[in-house]
């Protein structure tokens, strides 16, 4: 594995362990809250005992005793947040406490009320001793549904908190990514500038000595292909601009100096459409996205097979296809094998599909994916390039 796959393996790996922990949090917390839930419900239904037994004996007593009296008036009084409804054997309401009723309908209300709470709790049978029943109806109190709801808006929240917090996560990844990419290219073009302007230099000297003008010349195509990478490097991290170029030129001038490059068992065939295909593209980025598509597609087939190239135009974009007759991907690392650190090689950095893919769709608008592949048969990557208007 590189050292890139290490370093941001580690990372998501963080990015895993901090979502484990906030979900633990939130089963703990949902866990607390259902215990006070329940705790809360038997009280109230506690105290709807007391105040029904108080009631009863209220009813049944035949004294004059103030104290007494007061006694069972503060029992009822004190109910101050628990609905309750007093019914008699055919649910007529003789006594309710805690309820908003409405100024409009207010039978209808009672009476769906009565309907509801028999669902919701079991009433509280009040024994008259003559005979006769009444029914205590009660509802949760104003404290007791808020709690209930509490959870939710907790979970809610803490959602909120561990989907802003891995996008932070992900978006400081990418920040990282692209600090890392421009830093290092900035860097790799400055240090490639002295040694090739010393390099042109020598071309120059030696031409003077008349020295071997064959291999000069072969000296002079090494040199400008130094220029070329150097100016690859330096223009990441600046917006590059794009000029309208025949695609096919592009392509063929890339693949030439590949061909000559790889493997003499890796041919690589072109199917160009015959009419005109001028895309915005930078020519040496683009060329570039070649190089490293016709690179993996050589190590996937382990320097022997056959690379298919073809073009076509559509109404709005022009589509590129390139095919090898490699190893293929399996569907699952069809997403992955374009994250930088990602590679099969045991050497290797790992960055060539995620430059790929950076540079078709952040510097020139397209589109790059596996369009199609098949272990042991080969792979088909796609990329989509806006035409010219």
């Amino acid at each position: 594995m590189s050292i890139v796959s290490r370093i941001y393996n580690s990372r998501q790996q963080l990015k895993y362990v901090f979502i484990v922990v906030a979900i633990m949090i939130a089963i703990a917390s949902l866990l607390a809250s259902n215990s006070l839930i329940k705790k809360l419900e038997s009280e109230e239904r506690e105290r709807v005992k007391i105040w029904a037994g108080a009631t009863q004996a209220f009813l049944q007593y035949e004294g004059d005793d103030p104290e007494l009296i007061n006694f069972f008036l503060n029992i009822l009084e004190s109910n101050t947040t628990i609905p309750v409804l007093l019914c008699d054997e055919n649910d007529k309401i003789i006594e309710k406490k805690n309820f908003e009723i409405p100024e409009k309908k207010a039978d209808f209300f009672l009476k769906d009320k009565i309907a509801e709470l028999k669902k919701k709790n079991k009433s509280i049978l009040i024994d008259m001793l003559d005979g006769t029943y009444q029914h205590l109806y009660y509802d949760d109190s104003i404290i007791l549904k808020r709690l209930i709801v509490f959870p939710y808006i907790q979970l809610s929240v803490l959602f909120v908190f561990i989907l802003t917090a891995f996008l932070a996560l992900s978006s400081t990844k990418k920040a990282e990514q692209n600090m890392v990419w421009v830093g290092l290219s900035k860097e790799t073009a400055h240090q490639l500038g002295t040694p090739i302007s010393s390099l042109v230099a020598w071309v120059e000297y030696l031409r003077s000595k008349e020295f071997d003008l064959e291999l000069l010349d072969e000296m002079k195509k090494d040199v400008k292909r130094l220029e070329t990478i150097a100016e690859r490097f330096s223009k990441i991290g600046s917006k590059p601009d794009p000029l309208p170029i025949e695609i096919a030129t592009s392509l063929q001038a890339a693949v030439s100096y590949m061909q000559n490059r790889i493997s003499p068992k890796v041919k690589i065939l072109m199917q160009l459409p015959d009419e005109p295909m001028p895309v915005l593209i930078n020519d040496s980025l683009f060329s570039w996205v070649i190089e490293n598509l016709v690179k993996n597609a050589v190590d996937a087939m382990e320097g022997q097979g056959c690379i298919n190239i073809k073009v076509e135009t559509t109404p709005k974009a022009v589509v590129m296809d390139v095919s090898d007759s490699g190893k293929g991907i399996h569907k699952s690392k069809f997403q992955t094998v374009f994250t930088p650190g990602y590679t099969t090689k045991t050497r290797g950095w790992g960055l060539g599909l995620s430059l790929v893919k950076r540079i078709v769709e952040s510097y020139h608008g397209g589109k790059i994916f596996v369009k199609a592949s098949e272990i042991g048969r080969g792979t088909t990557f796609r990329i989509e390039l806006r035409k010219c208007k």
